[in-house]
């Protein structure tokens, strides 16, 4: 029973953030290239069809493969965290943060992804990592796949089309789990694993190229990954007894723009969709009306003996999600549309927006909570939750009052559904430092706590420093929600 101020008093309070957008030494240790290593600054991307420019060809990847330096990558350079993981690990602590959320780069265990012995040289750094994160008592809640795949594997497989990733895919999961099975309990298989159908060369390494029927390919390798999950979960599950593993959904919000029907079933439509990857992951079984879907498609899923039966036998023990904004639909073919996570939909009259157009909409995360619980009855995870914004540093200070009230209306909502009985565990804000993002390869679209001194071209001293909602945010987490209300509502 929570009172009716405070949240769980086992509540994990804390941050996310990706290797591929944070580490940097893209080149350092044995690692290998990745997919991320190969994405471009796109600072107008969010503005227009996000799928079509997020395009990457056969030839730009051979470009990439041959520039050895990192202008034009951002995702090469990061923000330095893996020279200075100590550093930020330690701002993560003032905060009081009782979890992180990071990923693990593929590519720096397994280069090509095809090594049959992991670099060990990574193995220890990520110890390291652990190590500290232990010593400063902040739980590791960590990503297996978060968009950093070897580009070895999608360069000569087209990435998960082929079912030979699986394989590699739980080769680098068991060696992951061997090694870092003593300091993590808390995993998630494949970050926004729905984000395939938006950006499939960053999720899965699949080169649109290169495939003759590519919503086919994308359909497959989709299947690959579900499956390997479900693998990976069983075979953690039989390793370390007390860990849990989660699968990770964007969770894209859409209501239909009037009570029209047509605007109703649009709307319909699109949850049913999003719904689809956790269906699978938590429920053991395709959806009957995406298995439909397909069917009037031509879509037809390459499946191997035994697939359904090692979907529907380990599946995962919790659900996690990103939320950062909503959307609408409508039928109306000249409805505004308005940019959001990797997305385009119908503008809602209703909602403030972004400074990249993102709609602001806290109740939406508490209207998606209760649907998620509602429909799962699985403990539910907000591992990505923030906004993009330009911050100014003001006579050596950074007054980012937005930041507060975002997170302030998102924190409220969160409390409400908790106590209108939604299990949820906890929440990791997308990101408590500046960091390269994710779609656009920004620096000066800033998410932090913590302010990291880089530009867009990669220039700056990389210092870090605490704006004013650092010291807002280990408030909250000091009591646990309760200085929220400090003020009443």
């Amino acid at each position: 029973m929570t009172n009716k101020t405070t949240f769980p008093n086992d509540f994990l309070w804390g941050g996310a953030v990706a290797a591929n957008q944070v580490e940097g030494a893209w080149n350092v240790g044995g690692k290998g290239l990745s997919v991320a290593d190969v994405a471009t600054y796109k600072p107008n991307v969010d503005n227009k069809d996000y799928a079509a420019h997020m395009g990457v060809t056969t030839e730009s990847i051979r470009e990439a493969i041959s520039e050895y330096s990192d202008a034009m990558y951002p995702k090469r350079r990061g923000i330095d965290m893996y020279h200075r993981y100590k550093d930020d690990l330690d701002l993560f602590a003032e905060m009081g943060f009782k979890a992180l959320r990071i990923s693990i780069a593929w590519s720096r265990l397994y280069p090509t992804g095809e090594e049959k012995e992991p670099n060990q040289e990574a193995i220890d750094f990520y110890l390291d990592v652990f190590k500290e994160m232990k010593r400063l008592k902040i739980e590791p809640i960590v990503t297996l796949s978060h968009y950093e795949m070897p580009l070895a594997l999608s360069v000569k497989y087209n990435g998960w089309v082929s079912r030979s990733v699986i394989d590699d895919f739980v080769r680098f999961s068991n060696t992951c789990f061997d090694n870092f099975g003593e300091y993590v309990k808390y995993w998630l298989t494949f970050n926004e694993v729905d984000s395939i159908f938006r950006h499939p060369f960053t999720t899965a390494g699949v080169v649109p190229d290169k495939s003759d029927q590519l919503e086919q390919d994308i359909y497959q390798a989709l299947h690959h990954q579900f499956v390997a999950s479900a693998i990976v979960t069983k075979d953690l599950h039989n390793k370390v007894s007390d860990a849990q593993i989660g699968a990770m959904l964007t969770k894209l919000m859409t209501y239909p723009l009037t009570s029209r029907p047509e605007d109703v079933e649009l709307a319909l439509k699109k949850n049913l969709d999003n719904h689809f990857y956790a269906d699978v992951q938590v429920r053991g079984e395709y959806p009957a009306l995406i298995l439909n879907k397909m069917k009037r498609q031509g879509i037809t899923i390459d499946m191997v003996e035994g697939d359904l039966e090692i979907l529907k036998a380990h599946t995962v023990d919790f659900l996690s999600f990103s939320y950062y904004m909503s959307m609408c639909e409508s039928a109306d073919v000249n409805a505004e549309r308005t940019p959001g996570n990797t997305v385009l939909g119908v503008k809602n009259p209703y909602l403030p927006a972004t400074d990249w157009g993102w709609q602001i909409d806290p109740k939406g995360l508490k209207i998606s909570l209760i649907e998620l619980y509602d429909r799962y009855n699985v403990p539910l995870m907000i591992v990505e939750n923030g906004m993009g914004a330009y911050d100014e540093i003001e006579d050596g200070q950074i007054h980012d009052q937005y930041r507060v009230d975002y997170f302030t209306a998102h924190f409220k909502a969160m409390k409400e559904a908790i106590d209108e009985g939604v299990n949820l565990i906890g929440y990791t804000s997308w990101a408590p430092i500046d960091l390269v993002s994710a779609g656009t390869s920004q620096m000066s679209k800033r998410y932090g706590f913590i302010y990291v001194d880089a530009d867009d071209e990669g220039k700056g001293t990389y210092n870090r420093m605490r704006k004013d909602s650092f010291y807002w945010y280990k408030d909250i987490i000091a009591t646990n929600g309760e200085s929220l209300y400090q003020y009443g509502e």
